[in-house]
C-alpha cells in the first residue's frame, strides 16, 4: 500500500502502548493525524514522537483521523467510546487482548467500523518495547473485511506477525499473562532466594538472567519438550526432596507452587523422552498427592 493510500490514524489515550504504537506507525509512514490524552505532559511526548497533533478533546482525534485507537486503560475502553460521536467513515479500535469486539458495541451501534489490535508482546517502557515490537505476532479482529485487510497491513508494516484468534480471546490472553506476567513472578521468587546466599534480589536476578535468555533461545530453537532440563528431565528424586526441604525453611510459602509446577513438568520430561514411566510415578509419589499433600505435610 503506497503511503498516500494509507488511513489517518489517531490515538485516545498515550500511555506506553499509545505512544509507541504512534511512533511505530508514524516511522513505518502512517499519517498521525491527531492524539489526545488527560495527562498533557504524555500527550505532548506521544505528539512529538509520532509527528502528530496534540489536541484538547477525544471528539477531536475523531474528527481528523480514520481509524481510532483507543490505548486507554482496559477498564476505560467502554466508557471513553460512549463519551464521543461515531460515524459510518470511521473506524475504532481497541487493545485489550482479552475482550472481544463487543467492547466497541456502542460505536458499532452507530455505523463505524470495529477491530482489535493487539501486540503479543511486553510493553514495560518505552524504549525497550519500540525495540521488541518488530517480530512480534499481533492478533487482529474486525467487524468488517475491509478493517481486517487495513489491519493486516498495519502489523506488516510495523514488521510483525498477523495472528487472527478463532475462540475466546480471554484464552488467549490468559496464555499470554502465564508466559510473560508469571515469569516475572518467577523471577521475583527466585532471585529473593538469593538472599538465603548472603546477596540482594538484584544481584540474583543478574545471575539468573543469562539463564533465563538461555532457555527462551532453546525453546526457540529446539522447542517443546526438548527444551526442559533439570532435575524432572533427569529423573533426580534427591534433588528435588532437597529442594522441597529448603523451601520448608526459607520460603515454606512457596511450597505449593513449587509441587505443582514439578508435577506439571513431569509430563513434559515424559514427552521428551528422558525419564520412563517407572520414573515418572516415582517423581509423582515424591510429591505427594495431589489433593491436599501441602496440608498434611506443610
Amino acid at each position: 500500500m503506497k503511503p498516500a493510500d494509507r488511513p489517518r490514524l489517531g490515538f485516545i489515550g498515550a500511555g506506553v502502548v499509545g505512544t509507541v504504537l504512534a511512533g511505530a506507525f508514524a516511522g513505518a509512514g502512517y499519517p498521525v493525524a491527531a492524539i489526545h490524552s488527560r495527562n498533557a505532559e504524555r500527550q505532548a511526548a506521544a505528539a512529538r514522537g509520532a509527528r502528530a497533533r496534540a489536541v484538547p478533546a477525544a471528539q477531536d482525534v475523531v474528527a481528523l483521523a480514520d481509524v481510532v485507537f483507543l490505548t486507554v486503560p482496559d477498564d476505560a475502553i467502554v466508557a471513553t467510546a460512549a463519551g464521543v460521536r461515531w460515524s459510518r467513515s470511521k473506524a475504532v479500535v481497541h487493545c485489550n487482548g482479552a475482550a472481544s469486539l463487543d467492547l466497541l458495541a456502542g460505536p458499532r451501534s452507530q455505523g463505524a467500523a470495529v477491530g482489535a489490535f493487539h501486540p503479543l508482546q511486553s510493553f514495560a517502557a518505552e524504549e525497550q518495547a519500540r525495540r521488541n515490537l518488530p517480530g512480534s505476532a499481533i492478533t487482529i479482529d474486525a467487524s468488517t473485511e475491509a478493517l481486517l485487510a487495513e489491519l493486516e497491513a498495519m502489523v506488516v508494516a510495523l514488521g510483525g506477525r498477523p495472528l487472527a484468534l478463532h475462540g475466546d480471546r480471554a484464552v488467549y490472553h490468559l496464555s499470554a499473562v502465564i508466559a510473560s506476567n508469571y515469569l516475572v513472578t518467577l523471577l521475583d521468587l527466585a532471585a529473593g532466594l538469593w538472599g538465603e546466599l548472603g546477596l540482594s534480589k538484584e544481584e540474583g536476578l543478574r545471575a539468573l538472567l543469562p539463564l533465563v535468555r538461555g532457555t527462551v533461545e532453546n525453546l526457540d530453537r529446539v522447542g517443546l519438550p526438548a527444551a526442559l532440563t533439570g532435575p524432572i528431565a533427569r529423573g533426580d528424586i534427591g534433588t528435588i526432596q532437597r529442594h522441597l526441604e529448603v523451601l520448608d525453611r526459607v520460603a515454606p510459602e512457596a511450597r505449593t507452587m513449587y509441587k505443582e509446577l514439578a508435577r506439571r513438568t513431569i509430563p513434559i520430561a515424559l514427552a521428551k523422552g528422558r525419564i520412563g514411566a517407572a520414573t515418572a510415578r516415582r517423581l509423582a509419589g515424591s510429591l505427594g498427592d495431589e489433593q491436599g499433600d501441602d496440608d498434611a505435610c506443610g
